[in-house]
């Protein structure tokens, strides 16, 4: 049991790490490549990968919809055409800022599945939750606008790119949330990973060929390939096959409350390297992410006491139904 979690914590681990990771990589790569096809390349890949390795592991019989096609289709879609797509166009359109955005946003997830709770679900969080997500957002706001709202608001080629990439975001929280329904119904973390994956590549392939058709971005050399191609290695290994599988077996191990903690590697991770990589780093960048780390570690710790106080209320009243049985 113990080698088990251990196990977990390193995939959680390294997902978080990759995924900071994935930012500044894809940034050095759109030099040479743009968004689209380094998305699609990327996915095209991973989808094949997982693919053979679904059918290693449980057969045949896993390829099968069950009658969820089109929930796998949409739940794909938000992930790999909604997520990666935007996500990537919008770090691209923001130029070197948006490597930074970009993972910030991504750090952010935990709060914005909160806020879509308490909007869809009518889940209402605690006040304290509350006030972390506050701070979350100041953070992830200084970042995005270094400071300068007033400029920030009326540049519109710095507020599409962003509203971009916090689209990108909840189109992820809305995939992790539809993982849950198919946990629930028996699927494995790798079943429901690789079929989302097809129909949501799909999806992206579709949107790609359109945006070839129209102009916007061209089919790829070879030599822009070979160049781009340990970049692509990278994000198929790393934040594709290994953080997608990964993080969905990691956090069914050691459950999601804790899985939470490793994505405050996102944001330090897109730091470190930025700052290695010489690239310019300003304090509302810091400030920023110190910010999204408090909030993180703060909701964290105040869920636990939650959690600890209702055990023991949880235990008294299972003991009281036992007794009046």
């Amino acid at each position: 049991m113990k080698n088990r979690v251990l196990v977990a914590a390193i995939l959680c681990l390294i997902s978080a790490v990759s995924w900071g990771a994935m930012f500044p990589v894809a940034n050095h790569a759109f030099h040479h490549l743009d968004p689209f096809y380094f998305t699609l390349f990327r996915y095209g890949l991973v989808t094949i990968i997982l693919l053979v390795w679904l059918f290693w592991k449980e057969g045949i019989n896993a390829f099968r919809f069950e009658g969820k096609g089109w929930h796998l289709w949409f739940f794909g879609t938000m992930a790999f055409t909604v997520y990666n797509l935007l996500i990537f166009w919008g770090q691209d359109l923001l130029g070197n800022p948006g490597t930074m955005i970009a993972s910030i946003m991504e750090s952010l997830m935990p709060m914005i599945s909160i806020v879509i709770a308490w909007v869809f679900i009518r889940q209402r969080p605690q006040a304290f939750t509350i006030f972390c997500v506050v701070i979350g957002f100041v953070g992830a706001s200084l970042v995005v606008t270094k400071g300068n709202f007033g400029t920030f608001f009326t540049e519109t080629n710095d507020i599409i790119p962003s509203l971009l990439i916090l689209l990108a975001v909840i189109g992820w929280v809305v995939y992790t949330m539809g993982g849950g329904k198919f946990s629930n119904d028996g699927w494995s973390a790798l079943r429901y990973s690789t079929l989302s994956c097809l129909l949501g590549t799909v999806t992206a392939a579709i949107v790609v060929f359109v945006a070839t058709l129209t102009g916007y971005v061209s089919v790829p050399t070879v030599e822009t390939m070979i160049i781009t191609s340990p970049h692509i290695a990278f994000m198929v290994i790393f934040p594709g096959v290994i953080a997608l599988v990964g993080w969905n077996y990691g956090v069914s191990v050691i459950t999601p409350l804790n899985g939470l903690l490793f994505l405050n590697f996102v944001p330090v991770t897109t730091l470190v390297i930025q700052i290695f990589q010489g690239a310019s780093i300003t304090a509302y960048d810091y400030i920023g992410t110190i910010f999204i780390i408090v909030s993180l570690l703060l909701n964290n710790v105040y869920l636990r006491l939650q959690q600890k106080r209702r055990e023991p209320k949880e235990e008294f009243k299972g003991r009281l139904q036992e007794r009046e049985a």
